[in-house]
């Protein structure tokens, strides 16, 4: 059986990068999922909305509503004071666990 390493790493820091997207503004579920898409973190908006609900029940995220011009309701999704701070930790961890991980099985030494 081959793994496929690309979605475990992804698997791991999606919510992670849910949470960077939403530290710079609210969105809504759409603008979320194609700014996910776009990066290929996830493979379809399917993916999505499971990991939000995941998110607020862990009080990381906080959703409202909001009435759009071109269409029914949004409902916009934000980071809370408890997700800034899950955002916060993975921040400080993150670089060291990257250099970590380049510096054992970064370029083949000859």
């Amino acid at each position: 059986m081959t793994a496929d390493v690309g979605a475990q790493m992804r698997k791991g820091v999606v919510e992670y990068c849910v949470l960077g997207l939403l530290s710079r503004e609210p969105m809504y579920g759409w603008q979320l999922s194609d700014a996910l898409i776009q990066a290929g973190l996830i493979a379809s908006i399917g993916t999505l909305y499971p990991l939000l609900g995941r998110l607020r029940d862990n009080g990381w995220v906080s959703t409202f509503e909001q009435p759009s011009e071109s269409g029914p309701v949004r409902k916009y999704y934000r980071l809370t004071d408890a997700g800034s701070v899950q955002l916060e930790r993975f921040r400080a961890q993150w670089a060291p666990f990257a250099r970590v991980v380049t510096g054992i099985v970064g370029e083949e030494r000859p």
